[in-house]
């Protein structure tokens, strides 16, 4: 649980720092998570690193059901799934001020912070897809959605990518299913995190590495 709290406090934290130098006209700025602007993709990871506050305060499930990368399974990313997510992310959007916005994200992962210290390590959860979970498996999930998404922040922003190290240990591991990147490849973890959630283009012979090494293709919607 340690190493993965501390991922996701470090990512977070990180990301507050960005939100708070950004300008009213950042964020209108359209990103590759089409049609996601800036700003709706702020306010979708902002939702999204609050979950768990809600789910630990509701009844814990009898047994898990999936792990982390079975989260980020396509049957999740259905047509009306996907549909359903962008509009949630447009929606919150309208939420946002720009002025209060690196002040309610702080507060919304801080308070999943706490909810995590105070739950038991063996905690379980249920995500709003319904999947019982292991609360540590879900918080490796938000790491996930925070340092990937950064990414794509940091590009619509035009600035080097952020990508804290604790958070890219996370998600290359997840990726990767703890095993060691392929020799061949050459990668180091940001390159991987890139390559492997579709963030830079796979040539040929790097997805038959890929593929011959058993990394685990998660699914992010389209």
């Amino acid at each position: 649980m340690r190493p993965v709290l501390a991922a996701f406090t470090a990512e977070c934290a990180r990301l507050t720092e960005i939100l708070a130098e950004l300008a009213d006209s950042d964020l209108d700025l359209p990103t590759d998570c089409h049609p996601w602007t800036v700003r709706d993709l702020v306010a979708h990871i902002r939702t999204g690193v609050g979950r768990l506050s809600d789910m630990l305060a509701a009844p814990a499930p009898a047994r898990a059901e999936v792990d982390a990368a079975g989260y980020f399974g396509a049957a999740k990313f259905t047509a009306q799934v996907d549909a359903d997510r962008i509009a949630g992310g447009q929606r919150d959007a309208l939420r946002v001020d720009r002025a209060a916005l690196a002040t309610e994200f702080d507060r919304a992962w801080r308070a999943t912070e706490a909810a995590v210290v105070a739950a038991p390590p063996d905690r379980l959860v249920r995500t709003r897809h319904g999947d019982a979970m292991r609360l540590t498996e879900f918080l490796r999930t938000r790491v996930v959605e925070v340092g990937v998404h950064g990414l794509d922040l940091a590009a619509a922003l035009g600035r080097a990518p952020w990508l804290t190290a604790p958070a890219a240990a996370v998600i290359a591991d997840l990726l990767t299913g703890g095993r060691p990147t392929p020799a061949g490849l050459h990668w180091d973890r940001l390159t991987l995190i890139r390559k492997s959630t579709g963030r830079a283009a796979l040539t040929a012979p790097e997805r038959a590495a890929v593929d011959a090494a058993g990394f685990r293709w998660l699914a992010f919607g389209r």
